[in-house]
């Protein structure tokens, strides 16, 4: 059996390097570390994370638990956290809560015992309660501010205010909001600035909400929005779940409704009319916040907080055009 000793040897290296490579790989040289890896994969050495784990007290693996994993939202987050995460020798744990409280509590106190520390996705629970639960494990927090502790937030105020500019550059002056589930942080972030830029514009908004965030939810808002030549959506599964209920009305989008949506998903991509949308920095998220949770793991009890805001743009495609009304 190949043993970290061959490994430093043939290397020319110290072994404390050959272990920092593969427990604390930021702590190594990048020339030197590469070295190591190459040497590692060309003698077949495999670091025993069993044994690495009673040495350290690390197990070299996070969790990331996100609101439902079927929304289309999360899987490029998911993917670059966790290649991110195995670019540091970390292994990735993922969970879904399916927009449960509950269930995201017992998944947090569960993987604390497995884990170094978890990535929350957009969480449902208290801050009370995420508070107490970051006693017990190591926790980042994504899309959602938390006071106290380190956030990774994406702009989607940003966002809205953009999608209520554009709406309003059209001629729109009969704009709807749908909003997404109670206890939404994202969901209060998008009315608060949707409300604030439409009042500036001097263009009322009707807020309908709350409102499932699934295709179901627009589906159902179909009829709250009779009225209205613009909408804008909690998210995309949302705004393509209006845009169906719309057309099974006799309606078209964007000729009768113009409708925005929130992610830039690929199922918004790929429907007729493609829709505008806000696009999210999900990817560059995933990879933040696991730099942010390995540096708190690192820190330990004494980690200090911080809180990252990721810009958000909007992309403009074919379910918004310029309002019919005078």
């Amino acid at each position: 059996m190949v043993t970290i000793r061959d490994v430093a040897r043939a290397s020319g290296v110290h072994v404390s390097t050959v272990s920092r490579t593969f427990s604390a790989p930021h702590l190594v040289n990048e020339k030197t570390r590469q070295a190591v890896l190459a040497v590692a994969a060309q003698l077949g050495y495999r670091p025993n994370r069993a044994a690495r784990a009673l040495t350290t007290g690390r197990t070299h693996n996070l969790g990331l638990i996100v609101a439902d994993i079927a929304n289309p939202f999360f899987p490029p987050l998911i993917k670059a956290a966790q290649g991110h995460a195995r670019e540091r020798d970390y292994h990735v744990f993922v969970a879904d809560t399916d927009e449960d409280p509950v269930l995201e509590q017992e998944l947090i106190e569960t993987l604390s015992k497995q884990v170094d520390g978890v990535l929350l996705c957009s969480p449902r629970l208290s801050n009370q309660t995420i508070h107490r639960l970051r006693a017990e494990v190591p926790l980042v927090i994504v899309n959602r501010r938390v006071k106290g502790l380190t956030t990774v937030l994406m702009d989607v105020g940003q966002g809205a205010r953009a999608a209520i500019d554009h709406l309003v550059g059209l001629g729109h002056r009969r704009i709807a909001l749908l909003t997404g589930p109670p206890g939404s942080w994202t969901s209060g972030e998008i009315r608060q600035a949707a409300t604030d830029r439409a009042a500036e514009a001097g263009v009322p908004l009707t807020v309908v909400g709350p409102n499932e965030p699934t295709e179901q939810g627009g589906l159902a808002a179909a009829d709250k929005i009779a009225g209205h030549s613009a909408v804008l959506c909690y998210n995309d599964l949302v705004a393509l779940g209006l845009i169906e209920g719309l057309v099974e009305r006799g309606l078209s989008v964007p000729g009768d409704v113009s409708v925005i949506g929130i992610d830039d998903s690929l199922p918004g991509r790929l429907n007729r009319p493609k829709l505008t949308t806000i696009t999210m920095p999900t990817a560059a998220a995933g990879r933040m916040a696991v730099d942010l949770l390995l540096a708190a793991v690192g820190a330990g009890e004494h980690a200090p907080h911080t809180t990252v805001r990721l810009e958000t743009s909007l992309v403009i495609r074919e379910s918004t055009q310029r309002a019919s009304e005078p």
